[in-house]
């Protein structure tokens, strides 16, 4: 089983608190990733915290997947919202929390600490509702460059552009915000 050295916090959201527990807990992490598609990085990322709170205790993948899908949807909605989308937000994190319960017995950081290889590392995390090509390679940079994982053939599945795992700082977000944006602007331009 490989061991890790988790940072203090991740730079992601700009609230102390959220941060820290992005950085401690995998399963925060990964609901965070879940939560990014169409909002801003600080609110997909804010959203484990969030969660946590409204549910009243820490986030555990098996009792998450337990709840009644409804009233996990009505956690999602109260105000404010905890994504743009949620209800089908909270179908997603339920969907990643039953995946994590039953393959890892509700223990998120297995999927890294027992993968074999960076191959299998990226197909574990492929696996989980969610999480797609890009959020792998993302989840799998932070892990190489901001936890030292180091496996075989981790270097072969680390992305060669940009991902959230080079952001060390709020600075470094702003940098890499801009940057996707003006990646998304170029990609617009270049449809016509």
């Amino acid at each position: 089983m490989t061991t890790l050295r988790a940072p203090e916090r991740l730079h992601f959201t700009g609230d102390d608190e959220a941060d820290r527990l992005i950085a401690r807990d995998p399963l925060a992490l990964l609901i965070g990733f879940a939560l990014d598609q169409q909002v801003t990085v600080q609110k997909a990322f804010g959203g484990p915290l969030e969660l946590e709170r409204r549910l009243g205790s820490p986030l555990n993948a098996s009792t998450i997947a337990a709840m009644n899908p409804e009233e996990l949807a009505r956690v999602f909605q109260d105000r404010p919202a905890l994504h743009r989308f949620p209800g089908a937000m909270a179908g997603r994190v339920q969907a990643l929390c039953a995946v994590v319960a039953e393959r890892y017995g509700s223990d998120a950081g297995r999927i890294w600490t027992e993968a074999a290889d960076g191959g299998d590392l990226d197909a574990r995390l492929r696996q989980l509702p969610g999480i797609g090509e890009m959020k792998a390679g993302s989840i799998i940079a932070i892990l190489a460059k901001r936890y030292g994982l180091r496996l075989p053939g981790i270097d072969d599945v680390v992305p060669g552009h940009a991902t959230l795992g080079d952001v060390d700082s709020p600075e470094a977000l702003a940098e890499y915000q801009a940057g996707k944006r003006a990646h998304k602007a170029a990609l617009r331009a270049a449809r016509g």
